[in-house]
């Protein structure tokens, strides 16, 4: 039930810097009452129009997701937390290495998932502790909108990408949420910066911003490398380039990102991506990709479609050395990845020569996927 305290702005300043000693780089408040319809409306136009594509979580859980009472009632206050993540070097300039497979920023380091959750449970135990109320914690893993939320509470806002920006951080944050019965002084919301800036709706490779605020996942490479189960259509392969597990082009191309900052949390700090050379990760059986990525947010998706996403980037690479590896993938127990590695050896062979490896492979291939890719 709702809860109040003694001194609230004393509760808020002692849970604030709590959370600051804990390693997070912004903690804010906002009351969870304030929230307005106009989440939900954007959420539900969103939907409406498609942008989530096969994410169907989003559409069954757009009920709850809509405003922070709905997932929980008795909430009066959300403790928004963020924690800075970003890299020491551009993570544009591993585009140009065309032979190394390259990993988006967030996924380079440990899951963030794991790095936030045993701090943010910890706080939450100590708020309880001293000052008494029902907690909650959150990240990444309820329906709650923290981008919004975390705008909401003063921490950035949404930039055009639909991605948070802040002023002290760029686009480099994770966000978590605390929600609490406690009623605590809530922070003022940021307003937007952007102006009439448009650099990340411009650099987008595959046009996945149908206007600004808008981001169609159809599009979205980030989704195609992560989120999607099936085969990636052949219309997103090229603008893929070396990109294995995710994009960061929108984000990194941010001029606020001149006032970001390298994050300060060594377990966020890997450099997993410029540096892994597409031969080797194309080499990957599941045993090897396991103890690769494990306790990283790659190891998520999965052997099958991290070798498939490393395929198209060996076709994108332009490199006949890598047409040893790609023919190893033609018999590779996976129908994702042998369709890949068809298309791979197209980008990769002479015409001709392609004609006779598709003569002496394609007849014998059984999965509808795969055999589409040969005659396609």
């Amino acid at each position: 039930m709702p809860t109040s305290t003694s001194d609230p702005a004393s509760a808020k300043r002692f849970i604030v810097g709590d959370a600051l000693d804990a390693g997070f780089d912004e903690a804010r408040v906002l009351d969870a009452r304030s929230v307005g319809p106009e989440l939900a409306a954007r959420l539900e136009a969103a939907l409406d129009r498609g942008y989530h594509g096969d994410m169907d979580w989003l559409a069954d859980t757009a009920a709850r997701r809509g405003h922070p009472t709905a997932l929980w009632p008795d909430v009066r206050s959300i403790i928004m937390l963020a924690m800075n993540y970003g890299p020491a070097r551009n993570p544009l300039d591993g585009l140009a290495a065309r032979e190394n497979g390259l990993v988006s920023v967030y996924a380079r380091g440990r899951d963030y998932h794991d790095v936030m959750k045993g701090r943010m449970k910890t706080l939450a135990h100590r708020v309880v502790s001293r000052f008494g109320g029902d907690i909650k914690v959150f990240v990444d893993t309820a329906p709650v909108m923290e981008k919004p939320l975390a705008a909401l509470a003063g921490i950035g806002w949404q930039g055009k990408h639909t991605n948070l920006v802040s002023r002290r951080y760029g686009s480099w944050l994770f966000l978590g949420a605390i929600f609490t019965t406690l009623d605590l002084p809530a922070d003022v919301a940021e307003g937007d910066h952007c102006g009439t800036c448009r650099r990340c709706l411009d650099i987008c490779p595959t046009a996945a911003f149908p206007a600004p605020y808008a981001l169609d996942a159809r599009r979205c490479l980030a989704y195609w490398t992560v989120e999607a189960k099936g085969m990636i259509p052949r219309e997103m392969r090229k603008p893929m380039g070396n990109r294995v597990f995710g994009c960061d082009d929108c984000l990194a191309v941010c001029p606020w990102n001149r006032f970001a900052q390298v994050t300060r949390e060594a377990k966020l700090a890997g450099e997993e991506g410029p540096d892994a050379s597409l031969r080797d990760l194309a080499g990957l059986d599941d045993a090897a990709f396991r103890k690769r990525y494990a306790g990283s947010s790659v190891k998520r998706i999965g052997r099958e479609r991290f070798v498939r996403n490393v395929m198209i980037a060996v076709g994108n690479a332009g490199e006949a050395r890598l047409m040893d590896k790609v023919e190893e993938r033609l018999s590779d127990e996976a129908p994702q990845v042998r369709a890949a590695a068809v298309w791979a050896a197209e980008a990769l062979l002479p015409a001709a020569e392609f004609a006779r490896l598709r003569e002496s492979r394609a007849g014998g291939e059984t999965d509808p996927m795969v055999a589409a890719e040969w005659t396609s």
